[in-house]
């Protein structure tokens, strides 16, 4: 049976749009509220949670997903109460709904006030993790924003009862119907209608791998926040704490490598390499990581694998490191502007005009002075929770909080005046 996916979306967008605009409405109270009584729906319902997880665990092992995916996908009362403290988290975060930003006074005697409101409805796309449907939910809800949410065809069942659970647990507070809304079809051609349905949908947020952000992306007619990979580098400067950068290296490394603000290139000075190259090789060692090089670090590190073109450009998300030596923090820069995502770039450094240098100079997201590439994220910048990272330059740009989850309006305060 044929499906008319662009008029199907066009109902639950019309829904959404009238919720957004209720929802704009709602006090910060009543959408706490709303927050709490969904966080202790899915305590109450996690029977029926785990039932329907076990059936994309049980259809995800028929089609042969790997045992990482099957962890991604897999549910347990331990990880359902952990969504339900992020939403206890969120409900005590500021809502910056109605926050004034700036205001002033023109000689005219107009107040001028620029003042945030919510985006209106925001589409979320994105891969195997059943917890972002409520993740992302919660957090466009606490923004004032209504949500379509798009998970992948490996978590259905268990993304269509967490989104069932939002709406219901939500409507006993007041909740608006069209609020949260879950996309019934696994088709990507429903993602494409969906991308382009300017007429209801405010903005698309897409998460998961390049492959998934590219696809959206090339497609949508709606505007997109996104980042496509996280290519983070390491320059290890001249003058530099050896035990620190090692220390910072292999956190960078290590700590979790499947993430996309692990570090994946590492850049060092000719006048450390020498010294530093072999200790980087033996620390890393220890925890099995792969080493690629260019000909220098080969040459100071030859268990080392000769790094061909592409390695510069790859995103690994594993325990691989490619390696190479630089004449000056110049030349590092030019390295980063070329080979770089734009995400999350450091310095390790004692000379403060080199570091104030390399800040200036590196177009990314986040810049590091003296600390792990690891860090780029909500919780650890202190937002309380992100719904994702952008390396955009318009709007939003590195850990996106409930901030971003807005934008703003100027609101005119007069007292009859006419312009002349």
């Amino acid at each position: 049976m044929t499906v008319d996916y662009r008029g199907e979306l066009m109902v639950m967008g019309r829904k959404a749009k009238q919720a957004a605009r209720r929802l704009a409405l709602m006090s910060t109270e009543k959408k706490n509220r709303c927050l709490e009584a969904i966080g202790s729906a899915l305590v109450q319902r996690t029977q029926e949670i785990l039932d329907a997880n076990a059936q994309d665990l049980a259809e995800g092992q028929k089609a042969n997903l790997s045992s990482a995916m099957l962890d991604r996908l897999r549910l347990t009362p331990a990880r359902i109460e952990e969504m339900a403290s992020g939403i206890r988290t969120l409900v005590g975060l500021p809502d910056p709904v109605g926050r004034v930003d700036s205001t002033h006074l023109r000689p005219n005697g107009l107040q001028i006030q620029k003042v945030r409101v919510p985006i209106g409805t925001i589409a979320i796309i994105y891969e195997s993790r059943p917890n972002v449907t409520v993740d992302a939910g919660v957090l466009c809800l606490k923004a004032g924003n209504a949500v379509f949410l798009r998970g992948g065809k490996e978590a259905f069942h268990s993304n269509r009862i967490l989104a069932e659970i939002m709406l219901t647990g939500g409507a006993a507070e007041g909740l608006p119907d069209g609020a949260v809304q879950i996309v019934p079809w696994t088709a990507r051609e429903a993602v494409t209608h969906l991308v382009r349905l300017n007429e209801c949908i405010d903005l698309v947020i897409p998460r998961g791998g390049e492959s998934l952000i590219r696809a959206v992306t090339e497609n949508a007619t709606v505007p997109v926040i996104k980042h496509y990979k996280g290519v983070c580098h390491i320059y290890v400067d001249a003058e530099v704490d050896m035990n620190t950068a090692l220390d910072i290296i292999e956190n960078a490394k290590c700590q979790r490598p499947g993430v996309c603000n692990a570090v994946e290139k590492v850049l060092i000075h000719e006048r450390v390499a020498a010294e530093f190259a072999p200790r980087l090789a033996a620390r890393l060692g220890q925890r099995k990581v792969e080493l690629r090089g260019d000909s220098r670090f080969c040459a100071l590190v030859p268990s080392a694998k000769p790094a061909s073109d592409q390695d510069w450009d790859e995103e690994y998300l594993d325990l691989i490191l490619t390696v190479g030596v630089v004449d000056s923090l110049e030349q590092a820069v030019e390295h980063i502007a070329l080979h770089g995502s734009s995400h999350s770039d450091a310095i390790l450094t004692r000379d403060y005009l080199s570091a104030v240098r390399f800040a200036a100079v590196v177009d990314s997201a986040a810049v590091y002075v003296n600390a792990s590439t690891r860090f780029t994220d909500g919780g650890q910048f202190g937002m309380g929770a992100e719904i994702g990272i952008s390396t955009d330059r318009f709007h939003a740009r590195g850990p996106m909080g409930l901030d971003d989850l807005t934008t703003y309006k100027y609101v005119v305060w007069g007292t009859g005046q006419v312009r002349p």
